[in-house]
């Protein structure tokens, strides 16, 4: 036979015995520094800490896991990352699109417009190719420089381009073989922004 034995406990000689049993009465009364709740003081208190997380110290940003968003980089902080582009170097590739790139080789004359954000070339002339090393008695001289100029300008029109940028090297003079295309690129039709 199965008994259950709530609300009593047990003697100390035997753990469920029918032979008085021994109530536990409790008498739930609201205390003046107890909660709305009457029977709140029913349940155990527990020691919880509510100071879970270590203080911040304000002087060590780098301990602390909340920064402000509009923190401004410092020089040092800079210098750490120094691969980080710039604004410049960040916006030029949707502000100017497309840059005109021109090489001099020892024999040649080059000359193409690529497109920055996906880094295709959109159109290219050069005096390597079979047309032009056949037809022009030198492929590097100023004449050569002004039929790559109007053929990069023709071919880039007919792809829809009529803004181009020009980003010239380190210590790269804009004269001499370079101004001249740049020149005629520019009599035939396409802005440079």
């Amino acid at each position: 036979m199965i008994t259950s034995c709530v609300g009593w406990a047990p003697p100390s000689s035997s753990p469920c015995s029918h032979s008085q049993p021994k109530l536990q009465h409790h008498q739930l009364q609201p205390s003046p520094s107890s909660s709305s709740l009457s029977f709140s003081r029913s349940f155990p208190s527990l020691p919880i800490s509510t100071t879970t997380l270590p203080p911040i110290n304000p002087n060590n940003p780098k301990g602390s896991f909340i920064r402000a968003a509009w923190t401004r980089r410092s020089r040092g902080e800079a210098e750490k990352r120094p691969n980080r582009k710039s604004w410049k170097q960040r916006t030029d590739m949707y502000m100017r699109p497309f840059l005109l790139d021109i090489f001099f080789s020892k024999r040649f004359v080059h000359a193409k417009v690529t497109h920055r954000g996906t880094s295709k070339v959109i159109c290219a002339a050069t005096t390597n190719a079979k047309d032009l090393r056949n037809s022009l008695p030198s492929l590097i001289d100023p004449e050569a420089c002004r039929v790559i100029g109007k053929l990069i300008a023709e071919r880039s029109k007919e792809a829809d381009i009529y803004a181009v940028a020009f980003e010239p090297r380190n210590n790269e003079r804009i004269e001499g073989r370079l101004g001249i295309i740049l020149d005629t690129v520019k009599e035939n039709g396409i802005l440079f922004v």
